[in-house]
């Protein structure tokens, strides 16, 4: 490809992502304040100065706006994606101890950052069939994923009870769920740093 043509491409290569970022932005302040059923994509292009055909184009339909804007309440504070942010965190644990503070800390905070997103994907689930697909495929993609972290304690001595890894991943899942989170600290008015204590104590045990 000829060089002014790389950088004509790079150049619309940022400027979608700037717009996707924009729209994004717009979508996940407006689905907070209104919730779902009181956001529309015309009021989302509005905001973030756009046509509606664009909000399509760049991210998709309200579910995939939605799911976009937990993927940024998700992601780490520094920028990083979730996933990449988790795999580097285990990875650098030298033990099982330290693994499991990382998983405590990270559901903390992930949790945290995350939760008002979730009450709004629980209760627009209830009312449009997308976005209970998405709630599922979001519930089976971290479930998939907690496979790593039970290897992860497998290979720093855990798992010595017979737990198979799929096993652990559930018990990992179920412990770190947003629902459970939700219950603990919003509904019963843990703290923080009690939620962390309790999600240490509970992966001690399951983990080890």
């Amino acid at each position: 490809m000829p060089n002014g043509k790389k950088i004509a491409t790079n150049r619309r290569q940022v400027q979608a992502a700037d717009t996707r970022r924009l729209i994004v932005e717009s979508a996940s302040r407006l689905f907070l304040a209104r919730g779902f059923v009181g956001t529309t994509i015309e009021a989302i292009a509005a905001d973030s100065e756009v046509a509606v055909q664009t909000v399509y184009n760049s991210v998709g339909n309200k579910a995939a706006l939605l799911s976009a804007t937990l993927d940024r309440a998700a992601s780490d504070p520094s920028g990083a994606e979730a996933l990449e942010f988790m795999r580097d965190q285990t990875n650098n644990a030298p033990d099982l101890p330290s693994l499991v503070e990382v998983l405590a800390n990270w559901f903390t905070d992930v949790n945290r950052r995350t939760a008002d997103v979730f009450t709004v994907i629980s209760q627009a689930a209830a009312v449009d069939a997308d976005v209970a697909k998405l709630a599922t495929e979001r519930d089976l993609q971290r479930l998939r994923r907690y496979l790593a972290a039970a290897a992860g304690a497998r290979e720093r001595g855990g798992l010595v009870s017979g737990m198979t890894d799929a096993e652990a991943a559930a018990a990992i899942w179920s412990t770190a769920h947003p629902q459970v989170h939700r219950m603990l600290v919003t509904e019963l008015s843990w703290t923080d740093e009690q939620y962390r204590n309790w999600v240490r104590g509970s992966l001690t045990a399951v983990l080890r």
